[in-house]
């Protein structure tokens, strides 16, 4: 029996303590309905957990050579999130939109995806298609964040210039600004088809240098910080893109 207690200290004309006058209440019903809540909320979150990750795997299993990649672009979006100082439950929404914000790549062809040469203009329109066709996905699911939007604003720039609608400013979400720029750090650093990697380095000048105009101020002030305080990403998934190569 779990039991809540209530009193009242009761004092005398002169203001001496005399004792207690209080209730107790059997919660224990209340405690154990309480408690399978947070059980079912526990099993609820790990369902979505479930089904984000079954979702990057797509991703990486049509685009086998970025393999890893959102992983990547979810751990540094989440250290720049902490950075910011903003509160477990969002970064937690925050990360699993980075974890499937390319997820829209379904859409595009392989080849394009692959390909090593220059991309002509009709294919890099199927390339920049990729957001919308992410929302479309994923904007039946009711997850406790906006992902959909997060997923469909990740290529938009604070001065308008990015896509798939021009946003700009505060139409932005917060999110999506954080996980622009770790997509920018993380795709630049790292190989593709089409280029070598072009270092850290250079994709840290590359979002300093347009540091108000195409990226939030504070996003990247916050992201250059993790960076100077040591952070590096982790290449734990890079078997899985051989094994994803080789079916």
């Amino acid at each position: 029996m779990v039991v809540e207690s209530n009193g009242t200290p009761i004092f005398d004309k002169d203001g001496l303590f005399q004792g207690y006058r209080g209730i107790d209440r059997d919660i224990t019903e209340r405690k154990r309905t309480e408690y399978e809540l947070t059980i079912s909320l526990e099993k609820l979150h790990k369902s979505i957990e479930g089904v984000v990750e079954s979702m990057a795997l797509m991703v990486e299993m049509k685009d086998p050579y970025t393999a890893g990649h959102q992983r990547r672009v979810a751990q540094l979006a989440c250290a720049v999130a902490r950075a910011m100082g903003l509160p477990e439950n969002r970064i937690d929404g925050i990360r699993l939109a980075a974890l499937v914000h390319d997820i829209g790549k379904i859409y595009v062809p392989a080849e394009i995806l692959s390909k090593p040469g220059r991309i002509a203009e009709i294919e890099f329109c199927l390339i920049k298609s990729h957001p919308k066709v992410g929302y479309d996905v994923l904007k039946t699911i009711e997850f406790p964040w906006p992902i959909a939007q997060i997923v469909a604003q990740h290529h938009e720039r604070t001065n308008g210039s990015g896509y798939p609608f021009g946003l700009q400013g505060e139409e932005i979400l917060p999110e999506a600004k954080i996980i622009s720029v770790a997509d920018v750090v993380e795709a630049m650093s790292s190989h593709r088809p089409y280029r070598p990697a072009l270092g850290i380095k250079e994709a840290l000048a590359e979002i300093k240098n347009k540091k108000g105009t195409c990226y939030e101020s504070d996003v990247v002030e916050a992201c250059l910080y993790v960076f100077e305080k040591g952070f590096t990403f982790e290449y734990q998934d890079d078997h899985r893109l051989t094994l994803l190569k080789n079916t």
